[in-house]
């Protein structure tokens, strides 16, 4: 099971996104009332999908004896509606490895109907909110 969380930071609204040892940063554009200094969640969405794809070509290149020496992914999309979801997302790869075109665009169409973060998309996981823990503060009393 994988597990992640983010917590704020100094009372800002940038936060720290870990997940055991490993960390970023994730905030809002700072005209949008964040800081300015991490992804959003949009970006985070995307770079999901980019991550996936780009560790599954590594995972799956051995297994049709292609050893890759470089791997790039490019997301595209975009936010709209009342709330903003996701529009469609496309994404591109570049790679090089030591097979013939043919074998290399073989690995890519084997990754894209076996990634993970993109399935998981395409058949509209469910998201759901689970418990909600408040600590309310009681507002302060004027100084007299």
């Amino acid at each position: 099971m994988f597990e992640v969380e983010t917590r704020t930071v100094a009372g800002r609204p940038a936060a720290v996104g870990s997940a055991g040892p490993f960390t970023l940063v994730v905030d809002r554009p700072a005209d949008g009332g964040g800081d300015g200094i991490g992804f959003n969640g949009g970006q985070l969405l995307y770079l999901a999908v980019a991550g996936c794809v780009s560790n599954d070509l590594y995972r799956e290149a051995p297994g049709l004896g292609i050893t890759l020496d470089q791997v790039r992914v490019t997301v595209r999309g975009d936010f709209s509606g009342d709330p903003p979801v996701s529009e469609a997302v496309e994404y591109e790869v570049e790679l090089s490895g030591d097979a013939d075109e043919a074998r290399l665009r073989e690995l890519v169409e084997h990754v894209d109907r076996i990634a993970e973060i993109p399935n998981s998309l395409r058949r509209a996981t469910q998201v759901r909110l689970g418990a909600v823990r408040v600590v309310a503060q009681p507002p302060a009393e004027p100084l007299r």
